[in-house]
């Protein structure tokens, strides 16, 4: 299991972006703006971040292949954003911040909660 931690400090980065793309989530919660910011709070408790303001999530459908909810949660060390594609029933969701936080328990977490039958995780140190 790759050590993130260890090149997180060892790089001397300023900041971790993790991005997880899910693939065939329950179409029910994806489609359900109420779980989507139950998502973001104990996503936030579990990374230990503090959420800045309300999670906003908001319908887009204008065009059918990429129609679904967007969400952006605003945290006190960056942000939280992801999109739900409701053709696919796959989910895009972005973790970004300058305090460290484990991308594998999130990607994991991300996975169960929205019942994601695969999920592919990508990590970028900033800075």
């Amino acid at each position: 299991m790759k050590n993130f931690k260890k090149e997180y400090y060892a790089n001397k980065a300023w900041g971790l972006l993790t991005s997880v793309d899910l693939y065939n989530c329950d179409p029910q919660i994806i489609r359900d703006a109420e779980a989507i910011k139950r998502y973001v709070k104990e996503l936030c408790e579990l990374i230990e971040m503090k959420q800045f303001g309300d999670t906003q999530v908001v319908h887009f459908g204008e065009d059918e292949r990429v129609a679904g909810f967007s969400m952006v949660q605003l945290i006190e060390t960056s942000l939280i954003s992801g999109h739900f594609a409701n053709s696919t029933n796959n989910a895009y969701i972005d973790i970004f911040s300058c305090k460290y936080y484990e991308p594998s328990v999130a990607a994991e977490f991300t996975k169960k909660f929205f019942e994601a039958k695969e999920v592919k995780m990508h990590y970028i140190l900033r800075g």
